[in-house]
């Protein structure tokens, strides 16, 4: 009789978490589809605000600005989500190591004497440069 009763309160609870997940997939669905019905009517209403003024279109219909609003997801994509490009790019990227670039690597170690070497020889050794490429430019 134990046995019986635990049971029934087990297909209980399941009968419930079930119905539970029903009722909120369905005003779930029922809110996006909402939202798609929101967002038309902005398109329209921006459509029609700015359009005409700016560029001298027509005003358009709520289902015309349906249909721009769907064209631009075609053809600007809908956004997020893990493409073929996504999963490539995160994989190339997680491979590449500092020391992929091999012999294109140059060592910074030395730069630490730079400023001291512009102080001393940089700017008289930069001066002579210019002259003799002055003088190199003059003989051609």
């Amino acid at each position: 009789m134990d046995y019986k009763n635990e049971l029934e309160q087990k297909i209980e609870h399941k009968v419930t978490d079930y119905v539970a997940k029903g009722f909120k997939i369905f005003f779930f669905a029922l809110f996006m589809v909402g939202l798609l019905f929101l967002i038309g009517y902005v398109v329209m209403l921006l459509w029609n605000w700015l359009m005409p003024e700016l560029f001298g279109l027509a005003t358009i219909t709520y289902w015309q600005a349906m249909g721009v609003l769907i064209l631009a997801k075609i053809i600007f994509g809908f956004g997020g989500g893990n493409g073929p490009g996504k999963k490539y790019k995160r994989k190339w990227k997680s491979q590449r190591t500092p020391k992929s670039c091999g012999p294109l690597r140059k060592d910074f170690s030395e730069w630490k004497y730079y400023d001291r070497f512009w102080k001393e020889e940089g700017e008289s050794a930069f001066k002579a440069y210019v002259e003799k490429q002055r003088n190199h430019g003059e003989k051609e």
